[in-house]
């Protein structure tokens, strides 16, 4: 058998270690990657059973504001336009998340500004430290 040498090894082909394999094989490195699983992608991994992509390891939503990151992974897959929207029901009441001005003023009806929730937030954090340390 020949031993063959590598610049890098990688343990494991999720998100980051194939972008890194891929960005490091552009470069000339060679770069051998070591995954325990069948497929490459990690947990981000899909499937398709009948012409429907199905997320293995449970949904994963990727995001980021940052235009260049933007182009630079959407050459390597077809992205879905999604809104993430996510809510919590706290005592029969549901809240946006995350936390946003609707959630503060549903909260807390007299906060209709940012200045109100950031003063309201203060006064909810001094009225939480007194009670926490009340029975210390």
């Amino acid at each position: 058998m020949m031993n063959k040498k590598y610049d890098y090894l990688i343990v494991g082909s999720g998100l980051y270690g194939s972008v890194l394999a891929h960005e490091l094989t552009n470069k000339d490195k060679s770069v051998l990657v070591l995954e325990k699983r069948n497929h490459v992608g990690g947990n981000i991994y899909t499937e398709n059973i009948n012409g429907i992509n199905v997320h293995k390891y449970g949904a994963h939503i990727f995001h980021t504001s940052n235009e260049k990151i933007w182009k630079f992974i959407n050459q390597f897959a077809k992205f879905n336009n999604f809104i993430n929207s996510p809510i919590a029901n706290f005592n029969g009441e549901l809240y946006n998340l995350p936390f946003n001005m609707n959630t503060f003023t549903k909260l807390w009806s007299d906060v209709i500004t940012p200045d109100d929730a950031i003063k309201r937030i203060e006064k909810e954090k001094k009225r939480i430290f007194w009670w926490t340390f009340r029975f210390i």
